[in-house]
Formats: structure tokens, C-alpha cells, sequence
């Protein structure tokens, strides 16, 4: 799909309603953009909590602070040599 925007004198651009729409963009949304050469990727960043339960989290680190599950991890790698 292709799509064309001006760019104001503000520097502000309206994202076109049919790429609103392929997106599934709404007021409010937060969109990710990604400069790649002279071409600019933008996609729509994902909802935190619709992540939620997605990535399983190991029964070891069920319970542990944040701090304690990173420097476990910092650990662990310089057991590993650092690398």
C-alpha cells in the first residue's frame, strides 16, 4: 500500500487514513519510527499490557525481584567468560 502526506511548516505530518486503518491506529496510539537508508519504516507499537502472559517467564525467576533476576544474569555471563 501506498499512501502520500505533506509535511507541514511545523514539521507535523497526518498519517492517511488508509494506513490508519491498515495499522489499526487510534487516537492516543504511540507509532515507532525507523530511518533504513533514505526510506523511514513506522509501525505501531504495541499495547504493554496486551503483552502481558505472552513471553514465559522461567520457574526460577518466579518471585524474584528485578534486581535479583539481572544480577543473577550478570553473573551468569561473566561465569560464562563475560562474553
Amino acid at each position: 500500500m501506498d499512501a502520500v502526506a505533506r509535511l507541514t511548516s511545523k514539521g507535523q505530518l497526518t498519517v492517511p487514513k488508509a494506513i490508519r486503518d491498515a495499522l489499526e491506529l487510534h487516537v492516543g496510539d504511540n507509532v515507532f519510527f525507523r530511518v533504513e537508508g533514505q526510506v523511514v519504516v513506522l509501525a505501531r507499537t504495541p499495547d504493554l499490557l496486551e503483552l502481558a502472559g505472552s513471553v514465559p517467564v522461567p520457574p526460577a525467576a518466579r518471585g524474584r525481584s528485578w534486581e535479583e533476576i539481572r544480577a543473577a544474569a550478570w553473573a551468569a555471563q561473566w561465569e560464562d567468560g563475560g562474553e
